[in-house]
């Protein structure tokens, strides 16, 4: 049976298909990682942004193939995670404008779509590399936009669509040769190869054709795939949700905020809400963002605008919430409205930081705490009470000056993470090595600061392009520093100066950055061969920057080896962080054989406390 189009429910079917091929293969995904190492985590990405699309799909359900696409690419857009996850959602962005508000589609305009991604996902990247996902989706869509002129049935298009995809990833170690060196090909090509397997399980189905006949099973996966996985790898963990940012913890006895007068919040309503330009009487009046921030200004700061075609995101701290809702209202219906009194909840902080002073001053010195509380019951000033001297009294302007920078960086691990915020850092996103932040981790960390300037610090190569992504959505000033490493990141954070320049630092950042060699020591999930290097697995590998140069069944050779590699060109300052899996014993015998073969380095040592490497190391 011929099926000649494509409706908002047959996508959507589509897109479930895919996304659930894709879940159930990931941990086969991982396996594909070039590096032998327990993160390797495209699947893990790939797997969390199509959860995200498919959520925001499913809330939005539609008969119009347009409308299910723009949801899916939204939910892909906010959700991407890593490289691959980034990819991925400029992709299905690109498909998404390409059909714009159709009903259905038919197979050139599938095919059109499929280029269209294709052309956006370009662009986002930088320097694009063939032999990964972007190759596989090339060639896909180049060959459906060809084949479209030979059929009008869907399904025959989409069973040339895999085909192709599966040819081109079969093709990517001719490529880049470190895959064909290994054994493996692109992992982010095969996660797209899974979602467009779904796809076509979910139109066979639907004509009756069983998921057995179907393709997206084992059996679909190239040999170099079956190689890779041989023996089995070991399961990397279960990815957690994303876990909170964490800020620079208040001051026990004198927070910043209790230096301000309640009066002193200007602004004082928190404003969040959407404009859903789809819904409400006069939402087809057009946008003008410029204008629409002109007049938020007019009695309101913190103003945040992200437009996203159908939906804009709105953000303000204002006097009159009234008048910021009636500007808003002729651009569409008003959802998800949040109004915060900000002077209440700085009402409420004092009173707890009263609590807080009271209790201790019953348990310890209390006498002459006892005597500040009395005062402030005779009518001092709260602040003046907590801090002990008179506080300065803020004016309104004053009170509400930004910061001139703020910084964000990306760290696993609670010793790295009070590193970096011993050293500038305001907000550290949980992530790294296993676990990578999305572009909406990203977006609401830059929300959270105050600040005119604000650079955003990966710290790991598959995060660079979220950050990226996020930078871009984001109305603020964003600078990406990228940084690969955590070496790098703790580079970039100690040659910041607060007095510099915003280029000035951005400079001064960089440089530093690539002025150190990094290190990482951490155990392989599977045999392999790479660089004239045989690694069993469970054996100890020692990387610096991209390379592994040594493997060994014994962690004091592996970490001699690789710090003598480091120190080849030189090197004044070594600098260790030790893992959750670091041995106290291990870890001194590791140092004194170092200080004895390079007493001319100096050695620091901390706890970094990052999981699965147990020991990350940076020459300078």
């Amino acid at each position: 049976m011929t099926k000649r189009f494509i409706n908002g429910s047959d996508f959507m079917g589509m897109v479930l298909s895919g996304a659930e091929n894709l879940q159930n293969n990931v941990e086969r995904i991982n396996a594909l990682n070039v590096f032998p190492v327990p993160d390797g985590d495209t699947g893990t990405n790939m797997n969390l942004t199509m959860t995200s699309g498919k959520r925001e799909l499913q809330s939005k359900p539609s008969p119009a193939v347009g409308k299910v696409a723009e949801a899916l690419s939204k939910g892909l857009l906010m959700g991407a995670r890593g490289n691959s996850g980034v990819i991925l959602s400029q992709l299905f962005r690109g498909f998404s404008k390409s059909i714009g508000q159709l009903e259905q589609i038919d197979t050139h305009q599938f095919a059109a779509a499929l280029q269209n991604g294709v052309d956006m996902a370009y662009k986002a990247v930088v320097k694009p590399v063939e032999g990964t996902i972007l190759t596989v989706a090339k060639d896909a869509a180049k060959h459906a936009v060809f084949y479209a002129k030979r059929t009008n049935d869907l399904t025959e298009l989409m069973t040339e669509v895999l085909e192709k995809a599966n040819e081109s990833l079969a093709n990517t170690p001719n490529l880049l040769p470190v895959l064909k060196q290994v054994g493996v090909v692109d992992s982010g090509g095969q996660g797209l190869v899974c979602i467009y397997e779904g796809f076509l399980r979910a139109m066979n189905e639907e004509q009756g054709i069983s998921a057995d006949q179907s393709i997206g099973t084992e059996a679909a996966f190239p040999e170099l795939f079956k190689a890779a996985n041989t023996p089995a790898p070991t399961p990397t963990p279960a990815p957690a949700a994303a876990a909170p940012a964490f800020k620079r913890p208040a001051h026990a006895n004198a927070s910043a905020q209790s230096r301000l007068e309640t009066e002193a919040i200007e602004f004082l309503y928190d404003m969040e809400f959407f404009i859903n330009r789809k819904l409400g009487e006069r939402s087809k009046l057009r946008f003008d963002e410029d204008l629409f921030k002109g007049m938020l200004s007019r009695d309101g700061d913190s103003i945040l605008v992200i437009t996203d075609d159908e939906i804009i995101k709105v953000h303000v701290h204002t006097r009159k919430p009234g008048d910021v809702l009636n500007y808003a209202l002729p651009y569409g219906e008003l959802t998800d409205i949040h109004i915060l009194n900000m002077r209440e909840q700085h009402r409420d902080l004092l009173h707890e930081e009263m609590a807080e002073l009271s209790s201790t001053a019953a348990s310890s010195d209390a006498l002459h705490e006892t005597a500040i509380v009395e005062e402030a019951a005779l009518g001092l000033a709260v602040s003046e009470v907590l801090t002990g001297t008179q506080a300065t009294s803020l004016s309104a302007e004053q009170a509400h000056e930004w910061a001139p920078f703020g910084i964000i960086a990306v760290a696993m691990g609670e010793g790295i993470g009070s590193i970096f915020l011993d050293n500038n850092v305001d907000v550290v996103l949980s992530g790294g090595q296993s676990m990578n932040p999305s572009t909406e981790d990203f977006v609401n960390a830059i929300d959270s600061l105050s600040a005119e300037h604000i650079f955003l610090l990966p710290n790991n190569g598959n995060i660079i392009l979220a950050a990226q992504q996020a930078a871009e959505l984001s109305e603020r000033n964003v600078t990406v520093i990228g940084t690969k490493t955590i070496p790098q990141g703790l580079a970039a954070v100690l040659a910041f100066k607060e007095e510099g320049s915003a280029e000035e630092n951005t400079e001064a950042m960089n440089t530093a950055s690539k002025n150190v060699r990094s290190g990482q020591v951490t155990n392989a999930v599977r045999n392999t061969e790479i660089d004239d290097i045989t690694i069993q697995e469970g054996d100890f590998i020692g990387i610096m920057e991209k390379s592994i140069v040594a493997s060994s069944a014994s962690l004091q050779e592996t970490c001699q080896a690789l710090l003598t590699r480091m120190l080849e060109d030189g090197g004044e300052l070594v600098t260790i962080l030790t893992g959750e899996q670091a041995n106290a014993a291990e870890t001194a015998k590791f140092i004194a054989w170092a200080k004895d073969t390079f007493d001319d380095a100096e050695f620091e040592v901390h706890a970094g406390g990052q999981p699965l490497y147990p020991y990350l190391i940076a020459v300078e």
